[in-house]
Order: C-alpha cells, then structure tokens, then sequence
C-alpha cells in the first residue's frame, strides 16, 4: 500500500483516536505531510504532549487516519529524538510554510509520526 500522490497533497487529514480515559473516539482535523515510501504520516503538535489527541495516543498507538475518502488504520509514535525527527519537521513545515513564518512552530512542535496500513 502506498498513499496515492492525490491524497498526499491535501491540506488535511483527520485522525480518530481512542479516549484514554474515557474509552470513546476522539476525532481531530490536522496538517499532515505523507511520506509515501514508508507508508507513514507525520503532524506536528504544538501543544507539544499536552495535547489530548496526542496523549490518547501515546495511552493508546492505534487509531484510524481519514485522508479523503480513504481511511487507514494507524499506529502512532512519538518520534522526537529519533531519526525521524528532523524529516518530519521538515516535511510538514515545507508543506504548509508558503511564505508565512512558521519557523518557530516547526522547532518547539512535538512530531509524531503515523503507520499506515489498509482499513478492513
């Protein structure tokens, strides 16, 4: 599997998780950049690990990814630190910067990166 050029270039995806204390989904909209070769999507949190959705998912990796009309079954990681860390900054900056100054974002954000595979 491998996401399509199409779904790669839209400026959103939405990402169900797991409530990590109420046991119910969570459903938010966010920026997302797609690294096709590894079937994997990355999001910058700029609530860093305050975040609901991303605590929900380090409570609990497993989540769905909605990215137009297809819809994936995710493992999340926290990858600050790690090899990752800097291609994704990378990545979902150049993405969405056009201009604006989003410099700072892409420093102190939390990345989290995202495994894909086929829902069903």
């Amino acid at each position: 599997m491998t996401l399509r050029d199409e779904l790669a270039t839209l400026d959103f995806c939405y990402v169900t998780t797991t409530g990590r204390t109420s046991g119910k989904p969570h459903r938010i909209e966010i920026w997302f950049a797609a690294d096709a070769e590894r079937d994997t999507i990355y999001m910058m949190s700029g609530g860093r690990d305050r975040a609901d959705w991303v605590r929900n998912l380090v409570a609990a990796p497993r989540c769905t990814v909605e990215i137009g009309d297809t819809t994936f079954v995710g493992y999340a990681r926290v990858i600050e630190g790690t090899s990752e860390d800097e291609h994704a900054r990378t990545i979902v900056h150049d993405k969405y910067a056009h201009g604006d100054d989003l410099a700072s974002w892409r420093a102190s954000a939390l990345p989290i990166a995202i495994d894909l595979s086929p829902a069903g």
